[in-house]
């Protein structure tokens, strides 16, 4: 049950930040819930989190969504899904924690140091971007800094892309999922799975909800830096939990 409370919070606090400035589930929740599950399972449910949120925030922004980017985006990230899946399935789970935490301290170093913007057309990015974010989706729930890249070396409209981004997270993340099931990728919950998912719906409305309320009165960036700070530490935390599993096995 501690477990489940700490999983919880997490995602409350992703969800509130996702809502907020766009992203936030993925990177704050990822890492602390491999902590807390594995690396296996941690990385599923929260795919199956964005799932969830990006349905909901959708439903919110829909009329800002540019829906033709989005299904590009989606049907290129196709191949690194089921890349990512197959690598879950067989990587052992101490090599996954540390590439997990790799993967979200290098994404959050890309995000913060690349300013570049409008250089590069959308036509020959969209393909690549779809492509990685997809993989890191897949492997370490974190495919919003590739989205982010692509955003700034585009010049993409920032209200567009934080609205886009939200149908093309919740199908990465159900993509994830199901790729993984089927490449029988094994996962255990501490609790039973209706439980989980029922909690995990109820916790993420209520992120969205208040989100929504903050989102009036919270800078955006002050939450994306915020964003930004859980993960680093979770990313670092869950890196060093892999090696000492290494070390010590």
């Amino acid at each position: 049950m501690l477990i489940l409370t700490a999983a919880l919070i997490a995602v409350l606090v992703g969800s509130i930040l996702q809502r907020v400035s766009g992203t936030g589930v993925g990177l704050v929740v990822a890492p602390v819930l491999s902590l807390l599950m594995g690396p296996a399972t941690g990385v599923l449910v929260t795919n199956a989190a964005t799932v969830c949120s990006g349905f909901m925030i959708t439903l919110a922004v829909r009329r800002m969504v540019e829906w033709k980017h989005a299904a590009v985006l989606i049907l290129s990230a196709i191949p690194g899904v089921v890349l990512g899946a197959l690598v879950v399935r067989w990587v052992p789970a101490e090599w996954l924690q540390i590439g997990v935490g790799a993967v979200v301290l290098l994404a959050l170093a890309i995000t913060k140091f690349t300013h570049t913007a409008g250089q590069v057309n959308q036509q020959k990015a969209v393909v690549p971007a779809g492509l990685i974010g997809g993989f890191f989706n897949s492997t370490a729930g974190v495919a919003a800094p590739a989205m982010v890249v692509y955003s700034r070396i585009t010049n993409w409209d920032q209200l567009r892309f934080a609205a886009t981004m939200q149908p093309v997270f919740m199908s990465l993340g159900a993509l994830s999922v199901g790729s993984k099931l089927i490449a029988g990728v094994h996962f255990a919950l501490p609790v039973p799975v209706f439980v989980a998912f029922g909690s995990l719906i109820v916790t993420i409305f209520v992120g969205i909800t208040v989100g929504t309320w903050l989102s009036r009165r919270l800078d955006k960036a002050a939450a994306a830096n915020l964003a930004m700070g859980l993960a680093a530490v979770g990313g670092v935390v869950v890196m060093v939990r892999g090696a000492l599993g290494l070390w010590l096995g």
